[in-house]
């Protein structure tokens, strides 16, 4: 396998052109650092509002961990909903998955609005259980979903071997509206369209420090009323919210097209996105052009603080597939490519102010494209309406973790993340929140 993002693959086939970096010192009305979902999205909404709006990326737009994603759009992430009512109760879990949800309507209708070609796909959610602890996670998932009123359909047994024939599967919930998407061409056009109207870009273009509503990069700087930092894997210098963000790593392949055949034995009544309740869960799904895109993971690096480039685990991950899927077990996965997703310390966003720089925003740890369209568009908002606090009580950043700041910096940045994350998941109970 070559070590190759399969998005940049098919980015050379397509037709974009390339923002050229910042050379120059300007003024502006409101500065987007980063141009990832969350960057983009925010963009969007500020030059719709009629706002003098520059936005600056250290890669290209979409390049880093947007541009790395497997382009599942569905409110699930990390967190399942009944995890989110547990943590939150009823009323409150339902509009912090409201979030992802409404993250999802944004890029359907981007993509319908201005006829992106991003290989949009609509294809329903199969979270499968494994053994008898994935099949109770398949019926909490199920109750959850009845408490909100959001419709789904359980499987067992036979019927679920005729919508996914996968050895070791135990039950399954499906769950419609939802969607896949080429992360990288989608950021791309949208890098189309925010020219178009008006938006100044710049790629290759990142931010080395800030002084007053000045950022400085390079070879230039911009001045701005407002800044929103959409950034990941951010640095100290950039500013020490930085302690409150780190990263999960996982990885993803592509194989070589499947046949007619295959796909009938894979998906007997139609694609699905796929994934499993193991702790560092496996997904997939099929791209436009009929390829398996496979990710997956480790416990033992999950948590490392440097990519991992070897082809190991992914290799693990291809294993177990075809184990499930005998059927494939000629396939070949000809690349491969490892992704460091940021993440808060209860995988939940953060969209805040800067304590000392109140004219800076910052949006932290969006895990899963819809939850970084929300929050950037979320940080746009504030922009132009600074009374608005409709979702701060779930994205502040002065909630509670259950390993506190002052202990996470004598345990260590993973070891604390590590603990908090499977607090959050697993134990977290819903208490009486304050605005």
């Amino acid at each position: 396998m070559l070590l190759q993002n399969w998005w940049y693959t098919t980015l050379l086939n397509s037709k974009t052109d390339y923002c050229p970096p910042l050379k120059e010192h300007m003024e502006t009305d409101v500065l987007v650092v980063g141009a990832g979902m969350a960057g983009l999205h925010a963009a969007l909404r500020l030059v719709e509002a009629g706002k003098n709006t520059v936005l600056v990326e250290r890669n290209i737009c979409g390049g880093s961990s947007t541009g790395k994603s497997a382009g599942f759009l569905t409110p699930d992430s990390e967190l399942e909903l009944h995890q989110i009512l547990r943590r939150y109760g009823l009323e409150d879990g339902a509009k912090v998955w409201n979030i992802a949800v409404e993250g999802v309507k944004r890029v359907v209708a981007n993509v319908t609005q201005y006829q992106m070609k991003c290989d949009l796909l609509e294809q329903d959610s199969l979270f499968v259980g494994l053994g008898k602890a994935g099949k109770k996670s398949v019926y909490e998932e199920a109750a959850a979903f009845q408490k909100i009123g959001y419709p789904t359909q359980v499987y067992e047994g036979a019927a679920l071997k005729r919508i996914n024939p996968g050895k070791g599967y135990m039950a399954g919930i499906r769950t419609g509206k939802t969607y896949a998407v080429n992360p990288l061409l989608y950021a791309q056009e949208l890098k189309r369209i925010l020219v178009q109207k008006g938006v100044r870009i710049y790629e290759g273009t990142p931010v080395t420090h800030m002084e007053g509503h000045k950022a400085c990069t390079h070879m230039g700087s911009v001045t701005a009323k407002n800044i929103i930092f959409c950034i990941d894997k951010m640095r100290p210098t950039v500013s020490r919210i930085s302690e409150q963000v780190y990263h999960a790593q996982t990885f993803l392949t592509i194989s070589e097209p499947l046949d007619p055949n295959e796909i009938k034995q894979l998906f007997p009544e139609g694609d699905f996105m796929c994934w499993d309740s193991k702790l560092v869960y496996s997904y997939y799904r099929l791209t436009g052009d009929k390829r398996i895109l496979l990710g997956g993971g480790s416990p033992l690096t999950t948590f490392l603080p440097l990519d991992v480039t070897s082809p190991t685990v992914i290799k693990r991950v291809i294993r177990d597939f075809k184990n499930r899927f005998p059927f494939l077990k000629h396939q070949e996965f000809m690349q491969y490519w490892p992704g460091r997703i940021d993440t808060t310390k209860d995988l939940v966003p953060i969209v805040t102010h800067d304590p000392k720089s109140p004219y800076i925003q910052y949006v932290l740890g969006c895990v899963g494209l819809p939850w970084a369209t929300f929050c950037g568009d979320y940080a746009a908002r504030k922009v132009l309406d600074p009374t608005l606090q409709s979702h701060d009580k779930f994205l502040r950043i002065d909630r509670p973790f259950f390993v506190p700041m002052p202990l996470q910096k004598l345990m260590g940045k993973m070891t604390a993340f590590s603990f908090n994350i499977l607090y959050s998941k697993y134990f977290q109970k819903n208490r009486k929140r304050s605005a």
